[in-house]
């Protein structure tokens, strides 16, 4: 009941953010016949429509690439300030020459420009981005320039944001024809009788080839579509035409036609089955607890037993044995104070999401919220880290507070140092600027690590967590345990329930990340994360009980890679999803993939482990606190 009050509850939370915009964010309401800017941002790859297409690149450009020969504006483009987590996700965004006033429609084939002298180097470049299906991002007033489609599943009409650089059905199969001319259609709200408000922004691409040193005609009916020769020099004439409508979309709703949701059912279908899972789980859980553990506490507190009847058996013989201090518990801790970091994170920033502080329109503000909360988390890792090394017997407090705020972020930025690198390598517009980096350096190690090396100050000094029971100075010898039981094979099983319960989820996820797609179901995600934290959490405390009975004390490092299973899945759908969704020919492409699925999968252990190494250390501690030891 509870999960369904709060399915109910996440799902209202959703419609909520829709209602309302950014807190804080006013809108820009026009005069007729003022200028309305259009930005330029970065080409990206996309997929092409169809349910058999292929992503076939990862790699962004610069719109303003000398290569592409796009038209610039009088006194060059202008760059315009973004946020962090908007230069991380890869927007550049530029100025452009496009003279657009509110409401002022340009019936005429208006020329943008005329380039005279395009080579076949910068050809085959145009050609090369054009059979990699490139899109154009334009923004206008924030909006982002789309195409309007139909979803086939609900025949429903949406916003597909981008719109082709050029196509592939041209008169030559293996020659792409480009796009040189764009009507646009801009959508505006009259809040009052003056004023106006842009409430949508349409592009339809047009290949017009001819002539191009002619009077210019965008009339596409007919005309055969533009060529781009790899052979010899040819001129390009970019075109555009401007039509206003009024529409009856108020401002504050604006992003609805965006912000599509292709087959709800399928969430709402996944979101039920990781449910049944979790209340299964759940109920298995409870009646080995309630019944086994309570049972066998009962028989072993009962002083009315023979001796005989009162020998200590399975998970009872390992009393003396199982807050042994395990191999490597610095490293354990550090893992588990940085994993308790990434939970709040998480947690924090799918709270600022559900309340829709997040607006799409706050281009990189998931991003930027993330940065933000994980270096101001820095303090519950260290306080978790050292807490834990205290608990586990360990010494070296000064090495743990070290670790703790340098280990996890220095791994991290080595990766994707070398990731930034291969993009820089392929001239991509993704690549992380160098000032950007120096902020995320300051971000890191001048909050973060020092409000880690606080909380582990707090930490050290509250001390570790008293054992229920003592531990025996010889250890005892360890019997062979199933092989079911093994770490690996343990890890790898535990892992298909997490991971069943949000891999819909990740399909989107993973859209978004790498197909240039906007996801915006953050109810569904929050409830995702919920229920794989309660299934990494009960799946985990069941395995540590089979441990025990099998007489393995050693659950401590076992309990966290067990929670981590998951990512073994997460890796191997990534792979799956690379195979069925991605056709990467450039080696730079395919190591981008895989540095950030790795990057996927390496996060999603941190966290899944110390969720599951918490619920098993709250376990143990527990049940053996329930029984009465001699």
């Amino acid at each position: 009941m509870r999960l369904f009050t709060a399915a109910l509850a996440c799902s209202v939370l959703s419609q909520v953010a829709h209602a309302f915009y950014l807190p804080g964010a006013s809108p820009h309401s026009y005069k007729d016949g003022e200028r309305v800017d259009l930005f330029v941002n970065a080409l990206t790859p996309m997929l092409a429509g169809t349910d058999d297409s292929k992503l076939k690149s990862l790699i962004n450009y610069d719109y303003y690439n000398p290569l592409f020969r796009f038209c610039e504006p009088e006194g060059g483009p202008k760059k315009q300030s973004e946020s962090l987590g908007s230069v991380l996700f890869g927007d550049r965004i530029f100025t452009s020459p496009y003279d657009i006033h509110m409401a002022k429609d340009n019936n005429t084939c208006k020329t943008l420009c005329l380039v005279p002298d395009v080579d076949a180097k910068e050809a085959k470049f145009i050609n090369d981005r054009i059979r990699e299906d490139y899109a154009l991002n334009w923004l206008v007033d924030g909006l982002p320039a789309a195409e309007m489609k139909i979803d086939l599943r609900t025949n429903d009409t949406f916003f597909d944001m981008g719109f082709n650089l050029g196509n592939n059905e041209g008169a030559h199969q293996n020659r792409p024809a480009l796009n040189n001319h764009y009507e646009v259609v801009l959508k505006y709200h009259k809040p009052t009788v003056d004023t106006f408000r842009v409430v949508g922004v349409l592009v339809w691409p047009t290949s017009i080839g001819g002539a191009q040193t002619a009077t210019p005609v965008c009339d596409a009916a007919g005309a055969e579509p533009l060529i781009l020769n790899e052979d010899r020099t040819q001129a390009i004439r970019y075109t555009y035409r401007v039509t206003w409508s009024e529409s009856d979309t108020p401002w504050a709703t604006r992003w609805d036609n965006y912000l599509h949701i292709f087959d709800p059912k399928i969430h709402w279908f996944s979101l039920f089955n990781s449910s049944a899972i979790v209340i299964f789980l759940c109920v298995m859980v409870s009646m080995i607890l309630f019944r086994n553990i309570s049972r066998d506490i009962s028989r072993y507190n009962d002083t009315d037993f023979s001796e005989d009847i009162q020998e200590d058996w399975g998970w009872k013989l390992v009393h003396g044995e199982v807050f042994r201090t395990p191999r490597n518990p610095l490293i354990l801790s550090v893992l588990v104070g940085n994993g308790a970091q990434l939970c709040s994170m998480v947690g924090v920033t799918l709270v600022f999401a559900l309340f829709g502080f997040l607006s799409p329109s706050n281009r990189g503000s998931l991003a930027t919220v993330m940065m933000v909360c994980w270096s101001l988390f820095g303090g519950i890792g260290g306080y978790f880290s050292a807490r834990l090394y205290a608990s586990l017997g360990g010494q070296n407090r000064r090495k743990n507070a070290f670790l703790t705020a340098t280990m996890l972020p220095t791994f991290i930025f080595i990766i994707v140092f070398f990731l930034n690198f291969f993009l820089l390598v392929a001239k991509s517009s993704g690549a992380v600027p160098f000032g950007t980096m120096v902020t995320i350096i300051v971000l890191w190690f001048g909050i973060s690590a020092p409000l880690s090396t606080v909380g582990s100050y707090y930490g050290s000094k509250h001390g570790g967590i008293r054992n229920p029971v003592r531990v025996n100075q010889i250890p005892r010898q360890i019997p062979p345990s199933p092989k079911y039981l093994r770490p690996w094979v343990a890890a790898i099983l535990s892992g298909i329930l997490p991971f069943g319960a949000a891999f819909v989820e990740l399909y989107f996820v993973l859209s978004s990340l790498f197909a240039s797609r906007a996801y915006y179901a953050f109810g569904f995600i929050a409830l995702a994360a919920g229920v794989v934290a309660l299934t990494t959490a009960t799946v985990t405390i069941l395995f540590t009980y089979f441990i025990l009975c099998a007489e393995e004390y050693r659950w401590q490092w076992r309990s966290f890679l067990i929670g981590g299973g998951s990512a073994f899945w997460v890796l191997a759908y990534g792979l799956f999803y690379w195979a069925t969704r991605l056709s990467l020919e450039s080696k730079t492409s395919m190591v981008l993939y895989l540095g950030y699925l790795f990057l996927i999968a390496f996060l999603d252990f941190i966290i899944t482990g110390t969720i599951g190494f918490i619920a098993s250390y709250w376990a143990v501690r527990k049940l053996y606190s329930a029984i009465r030891i001699d």
